[in-house]
């Protein structure tokens, strides 16, 4: 065994990393994996399956010396400041020609700027998303890779060989150059944020307006990931409500959960990048600030006695409003995706990096968080012709036709009972703008105009204007006052 030279490296052996690797093996491959904690290298070594090659070391010179040419090496480190660390220490011990990767959720200004200062030391340097977390990365994740195709070849097998499978086919695919895998997977993200917050906006509904049980919640949850709805994220909420608590032995876990989401930054990066583009993603934007406002625990309860609120029971057929609410969910859904989508197309052009959008629908089929039956709506939307937005695809306009009433009665019935429903809203209002071909913004342009001499264009004529309107802003009061 010490003989052995290894087909692919680790640096971090945390659940992600050795995971990665372990499935690595199970497909043939020998991997070897770093990591300053002997007691991971341990455990990592301990949980490989019979007759596969791994090998566990604490010293990073070790791992490199032990590598095939090029050098195939993976950091599945926390974003920032650890991954310049560990290419610090790679770059000195790597020969030209070697390729470093980063497999975490790094932001892809931070990917585009190793790239360049790697490329001028002679290494290849990709950034690649992974989704599906733990269990994903040991049974089959999906895997966005993008950059320095070159370097892609390299790892190419080694990734269609460990990643999920859609309908038989690898979920991996080159999605673009520089740091597009790192972008992919941001919106990826940014799409999980926006489904999460629609999945809790309906539990609300469900829970508190109209009396649902865990149990209740459970069954529906379990009916509606047997339909046209079906995900991983429908099918995970099912699940959480069927878990009972361990130290509360009478309770349910969810009910004892206290109400404040976490975020490592992707949804926040998602909605700050929509703006620069600029690109309009209010349902991801509306997920992100639900996030932010969760937090605000000591405001909530000082205002929640402040304004004396009460939930309220929303008094309406729990049947009918089970199916709107459905209808209403699966509109919204198709709607965070198409945001998503609308933004990768842009992103594609706007910063060069050419990202195929079939490839990446096809990419998300299996593995991923955000994996549902609805992608094979947008595989044959996208086969059909080269969209701006899903939106356009008469298929998908369908769809959201047939879905429509279903969200005006759930966004209807919300509002007349106080329950806070920002990411269906930012849908349907969403929606409602896009298929519009004048909206009143006319109206902001001209005040624009009127108060700085913004300019504007007309609907009759090419070319820029301006007005020296009228009334001014002290003849305005004058009037007023008379």
């Amino acid at each position: 065994m010490n003989d052995v030279k290894y087909d692919f490296g680790m640096v971090g052996l945390g659940v992600m990393g050795s995971n990665l690797l372990l499935n690595m093996a199970d497909h043939g491959f020998a991997v070897i994996g770093y990591d300053k904690n002997p007691d991971k290298t341990k455990l990592f070594e301990a949980s490989a399956d019979k007759d596969t090659i791994v090998k566990g070391v604490n010293k990073l010179q070790d791992m490199i010396d032990q590598l095939k040419m090029p050098r195939k090496i993976m950091m599945l480190v926390p974003a920032g400041i650890a991954v310049d660390s560990v290419i610090s220490e790679l770059v000195p011990a790597l020969d030209k020609g070697d390729i470093i990767i980063d497999g975490g959720n790094s932001h892809y200004i931070d990917t585009l700027k190793r790239i360049k200062i790697l490329e001028q030391q002679g290494l290849h340097f990709m950034g690649i998303g992974i989704s599906g977390g733990e269990e994903g990365a040991r049974r089959g994740p999906s895997i966005m890779p993008g950059g320095d195709k070159e370097a892609y070849k390299e790892i190419e097998p080694i990734l269609k060989a460990v990643a999920a499978k859609a309908d038989g086919q690898p979920c991996v695919g080159y999605l673009g150059k520089d740091a597009a895998g790192h972008y992919v997977k941001m919106v990826h993200n940014g799409i999980e944020y926006a489904i999460m917050e629609l999945l809790s906006e309906s539990y609300d509904l469900l829970h508190n307006g109209l009396g649902y049980t865990n149990e209740d919640l459970h069954k529906l949850f379990l009916e509606w990931d047997n339909g046209e709805m079906k995900s991983f994220l429908i099918e995970i909420t099912a699940a959480i409500f069927n878990k009972k608590d361990e130290k509360v032995t009478d309770k349910f876990l969810v009910d004892m959960i206290l109400d404040k989401a976490g975020a490592k930054g992707t949804g926040k990066w998602t909605s700050q990048e929509g703006l620069d583009l600029p690109m309009p993603i209010p349902t991801i934007d509306s997920a992100v600030m639900m996030r932010n406002l969760s937090s605000l625990i000591d405001e909530r309860i000082a205002a929640q006695k402040l304004y004396n609120t009460k939930l309220k029971t929303i008094d309406t057929d729990k049947n009918e409003f089970e199916k709107n609410l459905h209808d209403a969910l699966l509109f919204a859904t198709i709607i965070s995706y198409a945001q998503g989508l609308a933004m990768l197309t842009t992103a594609s052009i706007e910063l060069k990096m050419d990202i195929p959008l079939p490839e990446v629908v096809r990419v998300w089929r299996g593995g991923c968080i955000i994996r549902s039956a609805l992608l094979d709506n947008f595989t044959k939307a996208y086969e059909n012709a080269e969209l701006k937005n899903l939106l356009l695809d008469e298929n998908i306009a369908a769809m959201l036709q047939q879905k429509e009433p279903g969200i005006q009665k759930i966004i209807s019935s919300a509002a007349l009972n106080n329950y806070p429903l920002a990411g269906f809203m930012a849908s349907f209002t969403y929606y409602n703008a896009y298929r519009r071909n004048l909206l009143p913004t006319n109206l902001i342009q001209a005040q624009r105009d009127f108060f700085g001499a913004h300019t504007y264009e007309r609907i009759d004529g090419v070319g820029i204007f301006h007005t020296e309107w009228e009334t001014k802003a002290e003849t305005i009061s004058t009037k007023h006052l008379d």
